[in-house]
């Protein structure tokens, strides 16, 4: 069970890769982009929405929200653009670090969604 679950976080891994090489391909559609970045900024963001340190919960997150992130994101990319990315990202494995980016987005989504709840609560 523990080898599944290695094999299936380094699979997961090289999804990402090939997710951040195919965001940069001009041939990929704009939204895809954008979903693309949002999902590899919370992937790569130090911090999430459930912290991790909270027993269980702050795991299930990360297995579960980017999984289907990144699921979607790569039923939008074109088949020929994500065989090219996956093979760039065979070629060069790459390890992707934490983001400053990301930190940054996730932040600002986290302010945006405080604000949007408080200003609804405000109205109300």
């Amino acid at each position: 069970m523990l080898a599944r679950l290695r094999a299936f976080a380094r699979g997961l891994k090289a999804e990402l890769l090939a997710l951040s090489l195919a965001a940069r391909d001009s041939r990929t559609p704009w939204l895809a982009r954008v979903l693309a970045l949002l999902v590899l900024a919370y992937a790569l963001s130090p911090i999430d929405l459930i912290p991790d340190p909270i027993p269980v919960l702050g795991q299930l997150d990360d297995l579960l929200i980017v999984p289907a992130g990144l699921w979607l994101v790569l039923r939008l990319i074109p088949p020929d653009v994500l065989a090219d990315a996956r093979a760039r990202a065979a070629a060069n494995p790459a390890r992707l670090g934490r983001s400053a980016w990301g930190l940054g987005l996730m932040l600002a989504l986290y302010a945006l969604a405080v604000w949007l709840v408080w200003r609804w609560w405000a109205g109300h």
